[in-house]
């Protein structure tokens, strides 16, 4: 989570991203940083790649998050439980445990967030979107040999194809 300025005050932003390819799988912005704000982004990479919300749908996933309220809460938590995913969180004081998140917020907010204002939390909300759209389809990730995370996702779902 991260948070900026509206016309309307300040506001968390939350987002989730795949550890793997980089890939931005969700991505939310709130008047109030809430436990249950906190877990629209993983909801919507959940609904994104695994079709539907519904019990142990993502098995097998696994979530780093801080140690911030939200990640901790109880409601948190047991929707993860709910949805199969075990938590995984970062070392206290250690934001390097997290680093796939705190790099995409850098890169959040160096390109969207300190460069353009928003007049209301939705319009905010709408520019994530689209920046989410853009930076899956066209950033370049060296770690991941020059590749957008969308093209590795691809390859990942060609390689799943394939072994099936």
């Amino acid at each position: 989570m991260t948070t900026t300025w509206t016309a309307e005050g300040q506001v968390a932003v939350f987002i989730a991203v795949d550890h793997h390819n980089a890939e931005c799988v969700g991505v939310h912005a709130a008047r109030r940083g809430t436990r249950f704000e906190a877990l629209e982004p993983l909801r919507q990479g959940v609904r994104r790649h695994f079709g539907a919300i519904g019990k142990d749908v993502a098995r097998g996933l696994a979530v780093r998050h801080d140690h911030g309220s939200q990640y901790m809460s109880d409601t948190f938590q047991t929707e993860m439980g709910f949805l199969g995913i075990q938590s995984s969180p970062a070392f206290i004081r250690a934001p390097e445990g997290n680093g796939c998140a705190e790099r995409f917020i850098r890169t959040l907010k160096e390109n969207l967030l300190w460069i353009r204002t928003f007049a209301t939390v939705e319009e905010l909300r709408l520019a994530l979107l689209a920046f989410r759209h853009i930076y899956n389809t066209t950033w370049l990730i060296q770690r991941l040999n020059y590749q957008t995370p969308a093209q590795v996702r691809q390859q990942q779902l060609s390689a799943v194809a394939i072994a099936a």
